[in-house]
């Protein structure tokens, strides 16, 4: 079959925060390493649609105010769209398109029956007051109305958005179609459908596979020292259950700074930034910046603030000596080229906070079972289906000396996307 080539992009500096160049730059790695039907190849390339809306809300002094929203829509081969939904004033189409990208390859990794997406408002979350994010999130479920859906296309919070949104969203969506569907959107509280241990999710996930990566290396997990970068919802619930298992978090910061002790931190007492903004430097007598985190030495440091925290510049200082991704493209590709030449292994975002997608997957079986499950045993679900993740990625780089970690995720989920494609043919 003939395809046409794919539109060149120009090449990306060191340090820049091109997603999307990143996401196609692993997506032809992986596919030098998977036998994929070259047209099936060049489809994955490029997401399926990309949706560009207005939102026009009202501001509380009664001024109208426009913003842009995007809702990219990748690969639904394996099931509906799925993937967050983020408030930032710095969101891009081709940022969703990337992390669109990535929602397809974290979503066959644990083998769901979703296929990737993600959106985002260019607004800024901090300049609204509640009822301004009320009447913008409404108003967005009304222009994105006829392109979600249960059996379509699910958001989910992201950057900037939470439980209180993803209710809001499914109230206007379930008012616009005249029927209650808790299904529309994950990550919503409990009380309206949501599921237990959604919140916590993506940070249990890390470190359940921290636990697996370090078995996997014949290391122990009891007196393990870990730096987490990032204190929210991702890195705090990832130290705080090490630290229930046993590791010693000797470190954590968020954007003002971090804490670092060597003999370990009390992480259970310490606020995470949603319970108590910049709670970490309130709390340290002594502050390290950010940078110095990351080349802390201990066994295992998780980035999981935002996206390109490692680089060409901090990479050759990095004294861990695993590296496990808790944020969306924590590593720049330099970056990951001289932690690879190092011998320090980097477990990828699509495998270690994919926590948070495979719960929202449980939330959208109750919602559609209209049954809940008790927390224990998401927590037990979720850990049965990281198990199995891990282990399929495992029997990946393990099989050949080529494959870095996060090449071997990609064979895995690129294997997966690329036999429903063949199986499912192209419509005429």
């Amino acid at each position: 079959m003939a395809t046409q080539p794919t539109p060149e992009r120009p090449a990306v500096e060191e340090g820049t925060t091109d997603i999307l160049e990143t996401a196609l730059a692993q997506l032809e790695r992986a596919a030098s390493h998977v036998s994929v039907d070259p047209a099936i190849l060049e489809r994955l390339r490029h997401p399926a649609r990309v949706h560009r809306v207005t939102v026009p809300f009202e501001r509380d002094d009664g001024t109208i105010e426009i913003a842009t929203a995007y809702r990219a829509q990748h690969d639904s081969v394996r099931g509906p769209f799925k993937g967050g939904m983020r408030y930032h004033p710095d969101v891009t189409e081709a940022e969703c398109i990337g992390l669109a990208m990535w929602m397809t390859w974290k979503c066959a990794v644990m083998d769901l029956p979703f296929g990737g997406a993600k959106g985002g408002v260019v607004v800024d979350p901090k300049s609204l007051s509640e009822d301004e994010a009320e009447r913008l999130t409404r108003r967005l479920a009304q222009e994105l109305r006829t392109v979600v859906g249960p059996d379509h296309d699910i958001p989910a919070p992201d950057m900037g958005t939470g439980g209180r949104e993803m209710a809001w969203f499914m109230d206007a969506y379930s008012m616009q179609t005249g029927e209650n569907a808790p299904g529309v959107v994950t990550g919503k509280p409990p009380v309206v459908g949501g599921s237990h241990g959604r919140e916590e999710a993506p940070g249990r996930s890390v470190a359940i596979i921290t636990r697996e990566m370090l078995e996997y290396y014949d290391r122990p997990l009891e007196g393990a020292t870990i730096a987490v970068q990032g204190f929210g919802s991702v890195g705090a619930n990832a130290a705080r259950a090490l630290d229930s298992w046993g590791a010693d978090v000797v470190a954590v910061s968020d954007v003002t700074g971090g804490l670092y002790d060597p003999d370990g931190l009390p992480v259970s007492n310490i606020p995470t930034h949603q319970e108590e903004p910049e709670a970490v430097a309130n709390y340290a007598s002594d502050s390290i910046p950010n940078e110095e985190l990351l080349t802390l030495d201990v066994d295992v440091l998780i980035p999981a603030a935002v996206s390109n925290s490692l680089t060409a510049a901090n990479a050759p200082d990095v004294q861990a000596d695993f590296v496990v991704e808790g944020a969306n493209g924590p590593t720049t590709t330099a970056a990951e080229t001289i932690l690879t030449e190092r011998t320090i292994p980097v477990i990828p975002d699509v495998l270690a906070n994919a926590g948070g997608v495979t719960v929202s997957y449980f939330e959208w079986l109750q919602d559609r079972s209209r049954r809940r499950w008790s927390l224990e045993r998401v927590r037990n679900e979720l850990n049965d289906e990281m198990l199995t993740a891990w282990n399929a990625v495992a029997r990946e780089y393990t099989s050949s000396d080529e494959l870095t970690w996060r090449e071997a995720a990609y064979v895995v989920a690129l294997s997966r996307v690329a036999s429903a494609h063949d199986a499912r043919g192209l419509w005429p």
